[in-house]
Formats: structure tokens, sequence, C-alpha cells
């Protein structure tokens, strides 16, 4: 069941710029990390940014200098800009939330967005 709710997305050019938006429903979720996995037609979900709830954050190598995730804790919102994309950043993108620390398997994150498309062209 979603509980998250993603805006952004879309589609771009190589070299161009999207932001994407999580919201939680309720300001509990300040005390859990936040995260975007992104999954690829055919390829497994994998994690690309996170927040936890100390303000630290994760970046997957492809992405670092790049993309930069952050909290408005007062709203509940992760936000994931995204800058110089390419076409490997193709892909659905998907926030999740979970208690206190992150973790890189899909499986043990038990709160889910819908999910939002971005599609980068060359």
């Amino acid at each position: 069941q979603d509980q998250l709710v993603e805006t952004g997305g879309g589609s771009v050019q190589t070299g161009g710029s999207l932001r994407l938006s999580c919201t939680a429903p309720e300001t509990t979720y300040t005390r859990y990390c936040m995260t975007y996995f992104h999954q690829a037609p055919g390829k497994e979900r994998e994690g690309v940014a996170s927040v936890a709830s100390d303000g630290s954050t994760y970046y997957a190598g492809s992405v670092k200098g790049r993309f930069t995730a952050s909290r408005d804790v007062a709203k509940s919102t992760l936000y994931l800009e995204m800058r110089d994309l390419k076409p490997e950043d193709t892909a659905m993108y998907y926030c999740a939330a979970r208690p206190l620390i992150g973790t890189e398997y899909p499986a043990q994150w038990p709160y889910w967005g819908q999910g939002t498309q971005v599609t980068v062209s060359s």
C-alpha cells in the first residue's frame, strides 16, 4: 500500500535537470530514513540516494556529484535534485521510508510511493 506521495519526474534531454519530491503523511516520518530507488526495465531496483533522520546522506556512486537529496522536516518531504542527467538515469524512481537507518535491500523498506518515471534522451 502506497503511503508516500511522489511528484516530479518527466522527460529531458541529456544534461538536463529534474526535481523529485516525496511527501510522507505523518510527522512521525521525521524519525525515519527516506530514500529513492530506481528501476530500469529488466533490472533490479537499486538505491540512488538517502537522507537519514539525522540528516546524513548516502549516494550511489553513479549519481555522486550530480544528484542532491534533502529533506524538509516540517513538511515531511524528501527532495531529489537531479542534474547533468544521462540516458542511463532513465528508470522508474520510487521513494521509500523505514525507521531509523537505511538499507540497500528494497524488501526491508516498508513504506513506498507510487513511483515516477524519469526519461533521459540522448
